[in-house]
């Protein structure tokens, strides 16, 4: 029984440790691409394709050759986790992690009296 449970916890940790993994768009095939918060299928195949033309050189290369990726969109997807050459966009918000939304949480949480 003990090891089913330890089993347990540690297919959970793994999966979460997945879930916030950067991807990046020229090395992560097509499971890795779907597995990115705004990426479908559509989507996924159209970065495919294009990289069989060449790699994505930076972000505004990915954006000008990839249709319906935009600065916005763009940055939602590198705030999920997507990286060009390793490297999110700038001015992108960070990568969400299990402790940054465990802080925002436990402030959520407090009662307006001790917040002051």
């Amino acid at each position: 029984m003990m090891r089913k449970l330890i089993l347990a916890v540690a297919t959970l940790v793994a999966s979460m440790s997945f879930a916030f993994a950067q991807v990046d768009v020229n090395k992560a095939d097509a499971a890795a691409l779907d597995g990115v918060k705004g990426i479908g299928p559509a989507k996924t195949k159209a970065i495919l394709e294009e990289r069989k033309k060449g790699e994505f050189k930076d972000w505004a290369d990915l954006e000008q050759r990839v249709k319906g990726i935009g600065g916005k969109n763009a940055a939602k997807l590198s705030a999920a986790g997507l990286v060009v050459n390793g490297k999110a966009m700038e001015g992108a918000p960070a990568m969400a992690t299990p402790a940054s939304k465990t802080s925002k949480a436990s402030k959520a949480d407090k009662p307006a009296s001790a917040a002051k």
